[in-house]
């Protein structure tokens, strides 16, 4: 059984920063793995995806430039570090994986695999 969980989510202050980790079993090998954010009564944003294979990456506009998804093939393990953090950051934020040859699509629906999520608060 293939399983995800974050951690690292927390409360900061406008403009400062985080690092939420994914941590999974598995080798991950030719997988697209991503970081989802949904804030209650709102749909799910897709934010950042990386291929496993060749750590090609893509981002949604609203981080792009202050969030920097990573992973770690020894470790099994994806990061996402968030800088210059906004209060509209603030939200649940969930890692996700699928298995795949293409990993472009910021689309949630797309991903089987999920873990249970972290909460992210951003005060202003």
């Amino acid at each position: 059984l293939v399983t995800l969980a974050e951690s690292g989510g927390g409360s900061v202050q406008e403009g400062g920063s985080l690092t939420l980790t994914c941590e999974g079993s598995g080798s991950w090998r030719g997988y697209c793995m991503g970081w989802f954010r949904q804030i209650t009564g709102k749909e799910r944003e897709g934010i950042a995806v990386i291929y496993t294979d060749d750590f090609k990456t893509k981002y949604a506009d609203s981080v792009k430039g202050r969030f920097t998804i990573s992973h770690d093939k020894s470790k099994g393990t994806m990061y996402l570090q968030m800088n210059t953090l906004k209060p509209e950051d603030t939200a649940m934020y969930y890692c996700a994986a699928r298995s795949s040859d293409t990993c472009g699509a910021l689309t949630g629906s797309l991903f089987g695999i999920w873990g249970q999520g972290t909460q992210v608060t951003v005060s202003s």
